[in-house]
């Protein structure tokens, strides 16, 4: 595109404006192993055309990448996915969904700086991976809510029995998804602000 000439760049889309009653904003970061629909959450609910960086997946990844359970995935996120969602007229959430894949978590620590919490996603598949992962987040003190994908094929067991598999304290929040949907998404993120909020109001904040 060519701007010899213009006295102004292009400033963003109408649609990706920042809503003008905004009055304040939150970063949150989405988190989980690999395959377990972070890239899929943000691009649901965002009100914005999120921001991806997913490559395809290629012979390298072979032996490296854990894909169990993922065989069918084509491309993955090497850098993080971004997308933004107004919880109310004066609350803007950024949304920052980080790299599944283990080799790419060095960047985690970065994208956990200044977040106010965090969505564990969690695929039942494959829970172990979920300790590393609420590890992490427990060292940099950044709360979390945990959130069952549902995938199609995946065992389905009771929310009493995915708390004590995933040794949650009983205070933090534990729901099902679908990270297709918007109104599933958006769910979560409600749970994860009161979940916020409450630690607030009780001074329990990590």
């Amino acid at each position: 595109m060519d701007f010899k000439g213009s006295d102004t760049l292009p400033g963003p889309r109408a649609e990706d404006q920042l809503p003008h009653t905004a009055q304040s904003a939150a970063k949150i970061v989405i988190v989980g192993g690999f395959g377990v629909g972070k890239t899929t959450m943000v691009g649901s609910v965002s009100e914005i055309t999120p921001l991806t960086t997913e490559e395809t997946m290629t012979q390298a990844g072979i032996g490296v990448d854990d894909n169990f359970g993922s065989a069918s995935k084509t491309a993955t996120t090497v850098a993080m996915d971004f997308g933004r969602i107004s919880i109310t007229e004066q609350l803007v959430l950024y949304l920052f969904g980080t790299p599944g894949q283990q080799r790419f978590w060095f960047l985690w620590n970065g994208l956990f700086e200044g977040a106010l919490g965090a969505v564990v996603l969690v695929d039942t598949r494959r829970l172990e991976v979920s300790f590393d992962v609420m590890g992490r987040l427990e060292e940099r003190g950044v709360p979390f809510v945990v959130a069952v994908n549902a995938f199609p094929d995946a065992p389905r067991y009771a929310i009493d029995e995915l708390r004590t598999a995933l040794d949650l304290a009983p205070d933090i929040p534990i729901m099902e998804c679908d990270a297709r949907r918007r109104a599933s998404s958006r769910d979560v993120l409600m749970t994860l602000m009161r979940f916020l909020h409450s630690l607030a109001m009780t001074g329990s904040r990590p």
